[in-house]
């Protein structure tokens, strides 16, 4: 393949002692995200699995008393 204009300028400038643009990419812009792939049914359940909510989407809290300062009252 042939070498495009603006990487001949880019080329240049670093043989000039200027910074190559190159290396300030980001590394995500170089990624392949064509073989990224969406979440399966199989996936969605698995992640699922773990969160064990009742019927009403309520789940278990536990309080501690740790000192005689705190005031239960006023939880409420």
């Amino acid at each position: 393949m042939a070498t495009s204009k603006a990487r001949k300028q880019r080329q240049k400038l670093v043989r000039a002692g200027h910074l190559n643009p190159e290396i300030k990419r980001s590394p995500f812009a170089l990624m392949d995200l064509s073989s990224k792939q969406t979440k399966t049914k199989k996936g969605y359940l698995y992640s699922k699995k773990q969160q064990n909510h009742q019927r009403d989407d309520s789940f278990f809290v536990t309080f501690f008393k740790f000192s005689q300062f705190v005031h239960i009252s006023s939880l409420k």
